[in-house]
């Protein structure tokens, strides 16, 4: 943690948020609330605590929640028997989730000395609206009255995770604007993934790993000379809003103003010497301590009529995490190995090699005890009288693939009996320790598959086996204890069946 903190600037510099419209001012009224694109949030993004007033404040209805799409995680209100308050003050330091960056977790101080948690914060409309966690809604109603004078803040763990949230934003803007500057390869959307997995921007082509570290030299060499990011806003004006630019494709390339947005600022975040982008969300005031790290590899995706890929890149106190996390690994992964870390790779590679070899000496002796196994069968066999030769062969096996081997000797059986001889074999196989949820696989086989079905039949009504099979082949498996005078005892009493 003191690793991230040394991240932190103190303070934001007074030339960060620039009114550029002469006729913007900020309200002072504390009967409205500030709207969204001039919150103290947004002008001051270091800023972790607030004096402010409540302008209202409301039991939360389920239907203020929007719908999620299918595979997007849901924010989770709260449960039925801890009610949500929606409370809009007057100016906040809780960003509300836009631009592609999550909400912020906070907490709100009255007067009496309660703290109420702020478990997330939405747009609606022009206005900020946290979603604050009530034992009693009443109780939460009377205490969070309008015009009482509040605290907003940002605790430990809420800065903490804006922090990470304002250094892999800023670092978005930074490498697509690289991105588009040197390779004229546009961002077509991004995701601000949970900590502490990478974030990707989504690109309209693959690029090979030269292009990627290209990128990767360009963007660090504006981090290291510590380019400066400030805030300009400005009266949105009623003219409609230019198009969001499409590519040949028919895929857009990022996105315009919501269209339910009603707050009338229009927010541009600029990287001195780099980039202008409209962004309603919270950045960092310079791009130094976010060096940047893209992995060095693209992710292709294929839908209906065009062809993306996703690029995946870490940055700020994310980065530092994961750098020591896969440090922790390569550790530990050296230490299993018996090697020093810049061997790990090497030593992988011939523990993989020898694996291969052992396989290939387990089938080749599988084989070899496939055919042992077949030849005493044949010799049984060769002896029988029977009309119809039935046997079960029961095997302790603690391999992987204990039907591969059960398979191995029926194609060496098939090898050596004649296709006159008619016959059927049950071959079973359990593990060495066994409790109520070990599986046991079974292997039917025979020279006519009526009698492979009745047999498969019979083990499914009397063993409760899950099995099927087509031709002259059969298999199933037994969930359980395989006990040798109980299950052998019901093979046997099967094959009996199946002979007369």
């Amino acid at each position: 943690m003191a690793a991230v903190i040394t991240l932190y600037p103190i303070v934001t510099p007074p030339s960060y948020h620039r009114i550029v419209s002469p006729t913007l001012k900020i309200p002072t009224d504390t009967r409205r609330p500030i709207p969204v694109g001039l919150l103290a949030c947004q002008r001051d993004p270091l800023l972790r605590e607030l004096e402010t007033s409540i302008i209202s404040c409301t039991i939360s209805q389920p239907a203020s929640f929007p719908s999620v799409k299918k595979g997007k995680k849901a924010s989770t209100p709260a449960s039925a028997d801890q009610p949500t308050l929606e409370v809009i003050l007057h100016d906040t330091v809780i960003f509300p989730e836009g631009g592609g960056q999550p909400s912020d977790t906070g907490i709100i101080k009255t007067a009496d000395g309660r703290t109420w948690t702020v478990t997330q914060a939405k747009r609606h409309g022009g206005h900020a609206v946290h979603y604050v966690r009530a034992d009693q809604a009443e109780d939460g109603l009377a205490s969070l009255t309008p015009g009482t004078n509040v605290t907003v803040s940002l605790g430990e763990l809420d800065f903490d995770r804006r922090y990470d949230h304002m250094s892999m934003h800023t670092s978005q803007h930074l490498l697509s604007a690289v991105l588009e500057n040197r390779l004229d390869i546009h961002t077509l959307s991004w995701s601000l993934t949970a900590a502490p997995a990478p974030s990707y921007v989504e690109l309209a082509r693959s690029m090979t790993t030269e292009e990627i570290l290209a990128i990767q030299s360009e963007a660090n060499k504006l981090v290291f000379e510590g380019r400066k990011v400030h805030v300009e806003v400005q009266e949105m004006d009623d003219k409609p809003q230019p198009a969001v630019p499409v590519l040949e494709s028919g895929r857009a390339v990022g996105k315009g103003v919501p269209t339910d947005y009603t707050g009338g600022i229009m927010r541009t975040v600029i990287i001195d010497g780099v980039d202008r982008s409209p962004c309603c969300g919270t950045h960092l005031p310079t791009l130094h301590n976010l060096q940047l790290f893209i992995i060095p590899q693209t992710e292709a995706l294929s839908r209906s009529a065009t062809t993306s890929a996703r690029l995946y890149f870490l940055a700020g106190p994310r980065l530092i995490t994961y750098l020591t996390s896969t440090h922790s690994q390569l550790t530990a992964a050296a230490a299993t190995l018996s090697c020093g870390a810049p061997q790990v790779p090497d030593r992988i590679g011939q523990v993989v090699d020898e694996r291969k070899r052992a396989e290939k000496r387990v089938d080749d002796l599988e084989f070899e005890l496939a055919k042992h196994v077949a030849g005493d069968v044949w010799q049984e066999m060769k002896s029988s009288e029977a009309a119809l030769f039935v046997k079960h062969v029961h095997r302790t096996d603690d391999s992987v693939n204990p039907l591969g081997f059960l398979s191995a000797i029926t194609t060496a059986v098939a090898n050596i009996i004649p296709a006159e001889q008619p016959f059927v074999l049950v071959i079973s196989s359990s593990p060495s320790s066994q409790t109520s949820a070990s599986a046991s696989v079974l292997l039917v086989f025979g020279s006519d598959e009526k009698y492979v079905k009745l047999a498969g039949d019979l083990l499914k009504g009397k063993l409760n086996v899950k099995g099927g099979g087509k031709g002259t082949r059969w298999s199933g498996k037994f969930t359980g204890v395989w006990r040798e005078g109980r299950e052998d005892a019901v093979v046997s009493e099967v094959l009996q069946g199946v002979s007369m």
